[in-house]
């Protein structure tokens, strides 16, 4: 594969209606996700913005980039959520000081998502945990900077996800309520 420059990819994404993470100058096309998936997904967006509300953390999901160097090469993702507390982290498309990444895990993301991700996303200064959602039951792993980013897992119906990054705590049944 080609090396593609990072001013080269982000113009084409501009213009694509397909989403594509760039790796240090390989570009991978993104798949769709399932309905569960986005149900999942947009629990937890709005929770996370109603806990939020009016402050200087914001939250975004599937379409907004996180850029990070890693291995000497430039990357961008698209995690599910993000949210950034860094007033200047205000580029329009890019969050690049996030302090909470959440990735809800599909067939086709799962080891990108436990392994490449979870490695490129400890780089980022400023990022407290990282969280990884099994979309078909209630189950929750939890990576934190504050315990050198052993995972901790959350599961079950009853269970309350603890996002201490944010200071949220939410009950399981929430997150999967619905989707």
């Amino acid at each position: 594969m080609d090396h593609v420059p990072v001013e080269e990819y982000l113009a084409a994404e501009e213009q694509s209606d397909i989403r594509h993470e760039y790796l240090g100058g390989v570009i991978h096309a993104m798949s769709g996700a399932t309905r569960r998936h986005n149900g999942v997904a947009l629990n937890l967006a709005l929770a996370l913005r109603q806990h939020l509300p009016g402050g200087h953390c914001r939250v975004y999901m599937s379409d907004v980039r996180v850029n990070l160097a890693w291995q000497e090469g430039q990357y961008f993702y698209y995690p599910d959520l993000v949210v950034t507390c860094e007033p200047g982290d205000n580029h329009p498309q890019l969050v690049r000081h996030p302090v909470l990444l959440i990735e809800v895990l599909s067939d086709s993301t799962r080891r990108v998502d436990q392994r490449e991700k979870l490695f490129a996303y400890r780089t980022i200064e400023s990022l407290q945990e990282y969280v990884l959602v099994e979309p078909e039951r209630p189950d929750i792993t939890i990576f934190r900077r504050a315990a050198d980013w052993a995972g901790v897992k959350c599961a079950g119906e009853e269970a309350v996800v603890s996002l201490t990054s944010v200071g949220l705590e939410l009950p399981l049944a929430r997150v999967y309520e619905g989707a």
